[in-house]
């Protein structure tokens, strides 16, 4: 929850229906970095007048942009938005604030390579800064040459080469100016071509061009740097060092071309066939639960031999153990009861004999996480609980196995909670990390090879070493690797495979009732992680009318809970850019569909998870389901 939320709800709990009607003056405002000003906190009277407030507690949602003192005092740190919120007698309002960009306080400028050839062309890299430090986006700027007849520059901070010489490229940003000193030398090239000069591909695949240069004698000329476009809306093309990268969604020819120098251009033909990967889930098993709305689930192998699915529940204070050793026939063998009024999330330990359930709303308000003993798993058995540190409710959690760890989202602090379970009736907190801010809101966590990814929802995804060995940090002492945020927000999932992280969104309309049909939106992010240190989004899997929840990688297949738009597989073999659902790299779908379930012909899958050869999901409001993936291969 965010602080809002948190506000919101304490002051239900503490006025009940006789809640003070509170405003801040102003209810909004803008201040500029290092500007302060002083807010006022009144309380509203039956007959319209105002009384001013005392014993005001002053809160900030994020006190990296501004800071609020005791007596309300608020005083902008760097740009951004944020809430000042006044708690008077447990009741919470809040008055937004805007601090506005800093104008630009130094320009970095750099091109690729020099000296350059006479007769090409290099891109123009500007960085503006603020006084604090913070990159700014896109700032007009003014760009000259100051010897034309040697080089020029374009309004899009393109550098052409003309003649041998030396000359200085100018950039301004506001009141500030650099200079880029520019050597160009002569031009050895007798012809130019792209390689390859004719290709075909497939929709969805990525073709890396380049262009080829030779001297009259034979030599290649090294250190092109094209501005690439390509004809027709159905395809993409971006420059990347020396390549343009060619991506397609629609089938047909498409010319690709390459802006060498002024009057230097080449093309080539892609041509670009239908992806043609298709297939088919045949449902192969239901469980059906129509009493109550599902939660996460996890397919295990008993220490009895048996398969088993445990599911959890939301708005409801029971997970169901199903035997699905028979996956065209689950049986449900058990329910286990706690004090909850949502189980969201179920993980099985390695060693198979230890489960994990998540709490959100015991009736004491003590949650945390509640362990199972799986000694017979059929009938699970509650072993233990750890509320101590984790009163305010768990979303998610991750087991690992060999440390004996849970990874709980607590959702009191939003920080990763690190518990040791190495005797799983004493459980005990021994590590914890959290951005370093106030308002924020921790959902999920998943641990692969060494490596954890905190769904971190408006703060995006946060990679943390925990004893991958790159950055000093271990399982009990996580070390910050990097951090990617994106603007809407709402990183609700994540999975990592081989370069690329999926990450999925979660966007519920307001007012969403879970027992009426819920119009869900968001989509899955994909990001490549070859430099750890600096991930960069690449491409995208959306479904226009429809939301993202939660993912599972096999191989080179993603498996999407797509919420109203069932289960989703995805191809993601290859390289990965662009629109992956325009371009053709969905296999197959299977809508969970059921006339008989809390909200009837609503599908709302949760997610997906692959064993042994099956695809195990839980819909929110039918139950569990099991399908098979039959691929249908294209005829060479």
């Amino acid at each position: 929850m965010t602080v809002s939320v948190v506000l919101l709800a304490l002051a239900v709990v503490q006025s009940g229906t006789q809640q003070l009607q509170v405003v801040i003056d102003p209810p909004q405002f803008e201040l500029a970095v290092d500007s302060s000003r002083r807010l006022r906190a009144f309380i509203l009277e039956p007959n319209g007048g105002r009384e001013p407030a005392t014993a005001v507690r002053w809160l900030v949602s994020d006190r990296s942009i501004v800071t609020v003192s005791d007596d309300g005092l608020v005083t902008a740190r760097r740009p951004g938005r944020a809430q000042v919120i006044a708690v008077v007698r447990g009741n919470p309002t809040f008055s937004a604030v805007t601090v506005p960009h800093l104008p630009p306080a130094t320009i970095e400028v750099r091109i690729p390579t020099q000296p350059l050839l006479a007769g090409t062309s290099v891109p123009l890299t500007v960085v503006t800064r603020d006084r604090l430090g913070e990159e700014l986006a896109a700032p007009p700027l003014q760009m000259r040459s100051e010897s034309e007849h040697v080089v020029a520059v374009d309004a899009a901070g393109r550098i052409f080469a003309r003649s041998p010489g030396a000359a200085a490229v100018e950039v301004a940003a506001g009141e500030v100016t650099t200079r880029l000193d520019v050597r160009v030398v002569r031009n050895e090239g007798a012809t130019y071509d792209i390689v390859p000069a004719r290709a075909s591909v497939r929709t969805g695949d990525v073709l890396r061009l380049r262009v080829r240069g030779m001297t009259g004698g034979g030599r290649e000329i090294a250190e092109l740097w094209p501005a690439w476009t390509v004809s027709g809306p159905g395809a993409q093309v971006e420059a990347e060092g020396h390549e343009g990268v060619f991506v397609a969604e629609h089938a047909g020819p498409y010319r690709v071309s390459a802006l060498i120098g002024e009057d230097l251009v080449r093309s080539a033909i892609v041509r670009v066939e239908p992806r043609a990967l298709r297939g088919l889930l045949e449902k192969v098993g239901r469980g059906p639960i129509a009493t109550h709305h599902s939660g996460d689930m996890w397919v295990f192998q008993g220490i009895d031999g048996r398969d088993y699915a445990h599911i959890g529940t939301f708005m409801h204070d029971w997970m169901k153990a199903w035997d699905v050793t028979d996956p065209s026939l689950p049986v449900l063998v058990d329910s286990i009861r706690v004090d909850a009024r949502r189980i969201n999330d179920v993980k099985i330990h390695p060693n198979n004999r230890l489960a994990v359930i998540t709490r959100e709303g015991a009736s004491d308000r003590r949650n945390g996480i509640v362990l199972l003993d799986l000694t017979d798993p059929a009938h699970p058995t509650i072993l233990a609980e750890y509320t101590e540190s984790l009163t305010g409710g768990v979303h998610n959690v991750w087991i690992r196995g060999e440390e004996n760890l849970v990874y709980a989202c607590h959702n009191g602090t939003s920080e990763l909670h690190i518990i040791d379970i190495a005797d799983p009736t004493r459980p005990r907190e021994i590590g914890r990390w959290g951005l370093p801010k106030q308002d924020k809101t921790l959902h999920d966590v998943i641990v692969q090879d060494g490596y954890a990814y905190l769904s971190y929802w408006d703060d995006g995804v946060v990679m943390l070493d925990v004893g991958a060995g790159t950055h000093g940090g271990t399982p009990t002492v996580p070390v910050l690797v990097s951090q990617f945020k994106y603007p809407i927000g709402h990183t609700h999932t994540a999975w990592r495979s081989g370069r690329y992280l999926f990450v999925g969104d979660e966007i519920y309309p307001s007012g969403w009732d879970a027992d009426a049909p819920i119009e869900a939106r968001g989509y899955v992010h994909v990001l490549d992680y070859d430099d750890p240190a600096h991930p960069r989004e690449v491409a995208r899997y959306e479904i226009p009318e429809a939301g993202a929840h939660n993912l599972w990688v096999e191989g080179d297949r993603l498996y999407i809970g797509y919420y109203q738009a069932g289960l989703r597989v995805v191809d993601i073999s290859g390289e990965l850019r662009g629109d992956l659902y325009r371009q053709g790299r969905e296999i197959a779908a299977l809508k969970t569909l059921d006339g008989h379930s809390t909200v009837p012909n609503w599908p709302m899958t949760w997610g997906a998870q692959v064993y042994k050869g099956n695809i195990f999901t839980a819909d929110m409001n039918s139950g569990l389901w099991i399908a098979r993936l039959i691929e249908e291969r294209p005829v060479p």
